[in-house]
């Protein structure tokens, strides 16, 4: 462990979200503290890079205390700005939450609070995404924020694999009501989406996506979507390699050519 670490903080909840502020709280004392983050809420929204429109950065105090810096760009701009340009030096390690809603099984692939940590280890850095359970914006960080620490502070003692990052997902609720924390992987989710047909006030159709109704299809204990569920806090590996390895050898056998 870094005898002073440098710990880089980011969310998708945007700058100014309580679970930003309750993750600050909670890793204080743990090393040199920096937030970069969205100056607005940016959910779902990905791995998206801004490349189309100029990013600026802005100074954001508290009570005559500056809190941190926000970007008008997504959560992984915050990352790859900050490595790149706002930090004298990469950080030991990067946390992005607390989110306030769960980020499970494919729900990854659309989270900007994961993508953001997922950016700190393409950079080779570290890096834990933390949520809460249920959606909600008068949340009870405080069981997600005594996680988050205990499983920081073990970070950077012990380190990650290379290109491995860790998913953290908090029940709702009193750290006493919590069981524990299970070792998952993700679920696999089937979503109902649902558009809602609206008209604005010159009678031109859009579109609103409502909430999903979702049920996962293989229900076992040691799903994260299950561990949640049961009660449990999630913890989950996660990494950028989608290939499917087992798969190559199969398209070894196709006779693939032009045309």
């Amino acid at each position: 462990m870094p005898e002073k670490a440098d710990i880089l903080i980011t969310n998708d909840d945007g700058i100014h979200a309580p679970g930003l502020a309750a993750l600050k709280d909670a890793l204080d004392g743990l090393g040199r503290l920096e937030v970069i983050a969205p100056d607005t809420e940016r959910s779902a929204a990905g791995h998206a890079i801004t490349m189309l429109h100029i990013l600026r950065v802005m100074d954001i105090f508290r009570n005559g205390e500056r809190f941190g810096r926000a970007v008008n760009g997504t959560p992984a701009d915050c990352v790859k700005l900050a490595v790149s340009n706002l930090l004298e030096k990469p950080p030991h390690l990067v946390v992005s939450g607390i989110n306030a809603g769960p980020n499970i099984g494919t729900n990854v692939l659309y989270s900007g609070t994961v993508s953001a940590a997922m950016e700190g280890t393409i950079y080779g850095i570290p890096s834990l995404a933390v949520s809460m359970g249920r959606l909600s914006r008068s949340h009870d960080y405080t069981a997600a924020a005594m996680y988050t620490r205990n499983i920081a502070q073990q970070i950077l003692e012990r380190g990650l694999p290379q290109g491995v990052m860790l998913n953290l997902n908090v029940p709702v609720g009193a750290s006493e009501d919590i069981k524990g924390v299970r070792l998952t992987r993700q679920a696999r989710l089937r979503y109902n989406d649902k558009y809602e047909r609206r008209q604005d006030p010159r009678g031109r159709d859009y579109f609103w996506l409502s909430l999903e109704d979702v049920s996962v299809v293989d229900p076992t204990p040691d799903a994260d979507a299950i561990a949640l569920a049961d009660g449990f806090a999630s913890l989950t590996p996660l990494s950028f390699d989608l290939t499917r390895q087992n798969f190559i050898r199969e398209l070894e056998g196709w006779k693939i050519r032009p045309g």
